[in-house]
C-alpha cells in the first residue's frame, strides 16, 4: 500500500502571506508547510492570539534578559515545550542555542526535527533578539 505521507502535512496559505504569481494567495503544502508552522509557533508571544491564549512560545518573555547561557538555557526549555505542544507532526531531535559572534543581542536556535510520517530529517534556525529597546 502506497500511502502519500505529505497529506499528514497538511496544506494552507503560505505564511507569511504572500501573493503568487497569478495574483492569488500563495498556498504551501508538504514538508514546506511544517517549517511555516514551527516559525509561527515560535514567532508567537503567548498570549498574543485572544482565541488561542496559549498557544506560541515563551521566549518572547525573556526579550530583555541578559545574554548569558543560563537565559539560552531557558530558551532551549521554551522552544522545545512550545514544539511539544504545538507541532505534533514531528519529533525534536535536538536545539541549540547560540550567541551570534557578530551581534551580541542575536541568538540564534537550531532545531533539528524528525517528520513522524516518513523519518526525513530537517532542521532550521530561528533567529530571536534579547534586547531589543536597549
Amino acid at each position: 500500500m502506497n500511502v502519500d505521507t505529505r497529506k499528514f502535512y497538511g496544506s494552507g496559505l503560505r505564511f507569511p502571506l504572500q501573493i503568487d504569481d497569478r495574483g492569488r494567495l500563495a498556498s504551501s503544502r508538504g514538508e514546506a508547510r511544517v517549517e511555516e508552522s514551527i516559525m509561527m509557533i515560535l514567532g508567537t508571544a503567548r498570549g498574543e492570539r485572544r482565541m488561542l491564549p496559549r498557544f506560541g512560545c515563551g521566549i518572547h518573555d525573556l526579550t530583555f534578559e541578559p545574554n548569558t547561557p543560563a537565559v539560552r538555557g531557558r530558551i532551549a526549555v521554551e522552544v522545545r515545550q512550545a514544539l511539544l505542544d504545538y507541532e505534533r507532526r514531528i519529533d525534536v531531535l535536538s536545539i541549540d542555542v547560540a550567541a551570534s559572534p557578530e551581534q551580541p543581542n542575536l541568538i540564534l536556535i537550531r532545531i533539528d526535527y524528525r517528520m513522524r510520517s516518513n523519518n526525513v530529517a530537517g532542521n532550521l534556525v530561528y533567529p530571536f533578539f534579547l534586547n531589543e529597546g536597549g
